[in-house]
């Protein structure tokens, strides 16, 4: 099971989120901490100015990206819709 360690940034946008999208995001993350490639989660790899981070889906509109920090940590940098891959070029 991995460690996950959230971003203030990531707390920030979970909080402005729906409350069935808050839950959703909860069943998800349920399943990553065990597998983060699940096939469920449709974790894919990030390129661009996003290189290095990776990214996994709640629903068909919403992702969280995150980053591996080590074996067992797990970083969640962002959550939102689809356009959290524009416009990103620092994660915190």
């Amino acid at each position: 099971m991995f460690d996950i360690f959230y971003s203030p940034k990531f707390i920030k946008e979970y909080r402005r989120l729906p409350v069935q999208i808050q839950e959703m995001a909860e069943q998800k993350e349920k399943l990553f901490r065990f597998n983060p490639f699940d096939p469920r989660l449709k974790t894919h790899k990030l390129s661009g100015k996003l290189r290095g981070c990776w990214a996994f889906s709640i629903n068909h509109n919403y992702r969280i990206i995150f980053t591996f920090e080590s074996e067992k940590e797990i970083r969640f940098h962002t959550i939102g819709t689809h356009s959290i891959y524009t416009g990103h070029t620092k994660l915190t």
